[in-house]
């Protein structure tokens, strides 16, 4: 069975770095407060909230006998106030079966937006895991991405989480940005850690064309020798070589601190390995809700489109939302493709019998010249049937993937 994805798109402010769609709610209300009318504002998350409702009556029959998990993305859905939350989740598990019955559900949230009322909530409905954009502990690198926490919050947003009973936390860390020391990053793993979660990710700064961060530095030369004025607007980005490094340092120290490196961005504590994830990398089904989420059933990919009014347009129309080009049947090489791209990114990698069982085609007789270069070169390792890239290739993964498109 599925698993389930229910897009939030607000949240208070866009992070300069950020590409996901979303809806910054701040600039909504400070229009609002200079007499501005926007998009009729103060109705958006009404507005949302009905559509969502009416999206999962269309399409509950694509998950009839239930789903496996829950996630919660954004955006930021913990932007919404507590009556607003409750009224979410309560449409989704009046409508929802969760196999197994303690199935795992997360809730992404940021600092800054938690309140106990909002954590009691989300974990009287069954949520059972929150991811926390923590992002950084240096609040000057905060300031500079656009986060409206400070180092504080993190530690505040902590305690709320824990007192509501909330036992798998996450926390989203970003290295390579603007102006980042490699003191920097290690002081924020090190309070990361002192915060004791259960897991923690930690991404590669992705600079994107259509985010400010995107169109600041894209246009400038990535290198730490070159001499950038001393202010916020022109701080260097770490290069790939320095970025290496930060990776290198932090998969030894988390290693070295009890955590499981699973995927090449994902670490966790033993038992704690994010469930939902897992069935995106194993190539599994997803069912995504609400404006700019993914759906791929049964070999079909659509995507909603990314515009809350026509979104919600639609769906209250009774027409469901996608986007004509974000639909597509996939052919049985881009399976494939996705599979191996996917699967190589875990630690355990790909089961060469299930993957002959799941496509009736042997790995080798696709890639086999591929697999012999790799495997000689030992940047894969096959052993006891599964097919794996060697770890410490993890940071240079992408380009070793690239080989795997058909």
């Amino acid at each position: 069975m599925p698993s389930l994805y229910v897009h939030v798109p607000f949240c208070q402010s866009k992070c300069a770095y950020c590409s996901f769609y979303s809806v910054p709610l701040g600039k909504i209300l400070d229009n609002q407060k200079n007499g501005q009318i926007f998009n009729e504002s103060s109705e958006l998350i009404p507005q949302y909230l009905r559509g969502m409702a009416q999206e999962i009556k269309l399409r509950f029959t694509e998950a009839p006998s239930g789903v496996s998990t829950l996630f919660l993305g954004g955006g930021t859905p913990t932007v919404l106030n507590p009556r607003e939350l409750e009224e979410l989740l309560k449409t989704i598990h009046r409508n929802y079966i969760f196999v197994p019955e303690k199935a795992e559900m997360t809730v992404e949230a940021n600092p800054g937006t938690l309140t106990l009322d909002k954590v009691a909530i989300l974990h009287n409905y069954g949520i059972n895991r929150i991811s926390l954009g923590v992002q950084s502990f240096n609040n000057q690198i905060l300031k500079r991405i656009g986060r409206i926490h400070t180092a504080e919050d993190i530690s505040l947003g902590i305690k709320i989480i824990r007192k509501a009973g909330i036992e798998n936390l996450n926390l989203d860390l970003i290295f390579g940005l603007p102006g980042q020391t490699m003191s920097d990053w290690q002081d924020t793993l090190k309070q990361a850690v002192a915060c004791s979660p259960e897991h923690l990710s930690l991404y590669a700064l992705t600079l994107e064309e259509d985010t400010p961060l995107g169109r600041k530095y894209l246009t400038l030369t990535q290198n730490l020798e070159t001499n950038y004025p001393n202010d916020d607007s022109r701080l260097p980005l770490p290069d790939d070589d320095f970025q290496a490094d930060m990776y290198e340092w932090a998969v030894n120290y988390l290693q070295g601190k009890g955590y499981k490196h699973y995927e090449i961005s994902n670490f966790a504590k033993e038992g704690f390995e994010c469930l939902h994830n897992q069935a995106y990398w194993q190539g599994e089904d997803y069912l995504g809700l609400g404006p700019g989420a993914v759906s791929c059933l049964r070999g079909v990919r659509t995507k909603n489109t990314e515009d809350l009014a026509k979104y919600s347009k639609m769906i209250l129309a009774g027409e469901k939302a996608f986007d004509p080009l974000g639909t597509e049947v996939l052919t049985k090489e881009q399976l494939i493709t996705e599979y191996m791209m996917l699967g190589l990114r875990t630690t355990k990698g790909i089961d060469l019998k299930k993957f002959a069982g799941k496509f009736k085609v042997e790995v080798q007789d696709i890639y086999g010249q591929i697999l012999a270069n790799y495997i000689d070169r030992e940047i894969l390792i096959l052993v006891d049937g599964r097919l794996r890239i060697n770890e410490i290739y993890f940071f240079v993964a992408n380009s070793i993937l690239q080989n795997f498109v058909i």
